[in-house]
């Protein structure tokens, strides 16, 4: 049995906390947020995750001291704005060689660093690893037959955490390239923003299998660029999790989308949604990246101009399809 600290109480880190402790581990979760944890002490339930009960026995807790002493490891699932905030607060208080599994999903737009690359920073002495793939919290609380993958620069640190986590409906396979299951993680949710806004424009399948696989090559591109491995992105954290995140009604950028699509604007969609829509906050370092690196990315080019200099989505459809004739890559 292994003691975990789950950091932050949202649906995927309750989801993860559940399959954690079913496979036989002392659970500890936090939040922030007094309310959260007093609607979590109550009911014993996320609201998002309904009828899944929290058992007794795993301790709720505001103070991050108490859930971080004495664990074998920590899980981060914070969402990505707030990553780096709770690092900076961890940073004191874990021991050296602390293992973090990060499982926001993002890139910074100030820094343009993922995730993990903003704990390493906050926390040198940590040892880093990502769990990522198409892994909806709303099924995996439930139980609900799973594959993921966890990334590590470390062999030794991916078999541990691959053992804790693997149940017989929870799946999980190693890679090493933690740039690209990142880089995949982000970027998918552009494109599922994009996948959103074409069903908010009453388009049809033909239309979401194209941003699709047009998504995952502009995504493989990038991530080659800048040293990934091409067969990462597709894979469980490339094509796995844009299928997903692009045809699911649990997915919030895809929901954001198809708001924004029927005529909303980022905002009123985000707060329609009433979750973080992460793919709004990595759209902008996405496409400096891109430019950084000198890669063609349309689709996430796209997406910008109708998030942030209020472009008509029916025009970024058309001006994609009118684009130069060119051979597939």
């Amino acid at each position: 049995m292994s003691k975990i600290g789950i950091i932050g109480a949202g649906s995927w880190g309750c989801a993860l906390a559940l399959l954690l402790h079913k496979n036989g581990n002392q659970i500890t979760v936090w939040s922030a947020l007094e309310s959260e944890i007093e609607i979590l002490k109550n009911n014993r339930e996320h609201p998002a995750l309904k009828g899944v009960k929290i058992p007794a026995e795993m301790e709720l807790v505001t103070s991050l001291t108490e859930a971080v002493n004495g664990n074998d490891f920590l899980v981060l699932a914070v969402a990505s704005p707030y990553v780096r905030e709770t690092a900076r607060k961890l940073k004191n208080l874990v021991p050296d060689g602390q293992i973090i599994v990060n499982v926001a999903k993002g890139i910074e737009e100030a820094t343009l660093l993922t995730m993990s690359q903003i704990i390493e920073a906050e926390i040198p002495k940590a040892k880093v690893s990502v769990l990522s793939g198409p892994s909806h919290a709303e099924e995996v609380g439930r139980g609900i037959p799973t594959t993921i993958v966890i990334g590590a620069n470390c062999n030794e640190t991916m078999e541990y955490l691959q053992n804790i986590f693997m149940s017989e409906v929870f799946r999980v396979y190693k890679n090493d390239d933690v740039m690209g299951i990142e880089l995949g993680a982000a970027l998918k949710n552009v494109v599922a923003l994009a996948a959103g806004i074409a069903d908010g424009l009453g388009y049809g399948d033909n239309s979401k299998a194209a941003l699709i696989t047009r998504g995952i090559a502009e995504i493989a591109r990038l991530g080659v660029a800048l040293g990934c491995k091409a067969e990462t992105f597709y894979g469980l954290s490339g094509i796995g999790d844009l299928i997903v995140t692009c045809a699911s009604a649990h997915s919030r950028n895809r929901r954001a989308g198809i708001l924004i699509g029927q005529g909303k604007s980022m905002t009123e969609a985000m707060e329609e949604v009433k979750m973080v829509v992460e793919g709004v906050y990595s759209a902008k370092a996405g496409l400096s990246l891109a430019h950084k690196h000198n890669i063609t990315t349309p689709i996430i080019e796209q997406v910008n101009a109708v998030l942030f200099s209020g472009k008509n989505p029916a025009s970024a459809v058309k001006e994609l399809m009118l684009r130069d004739k060119k051979a597939e890559d």
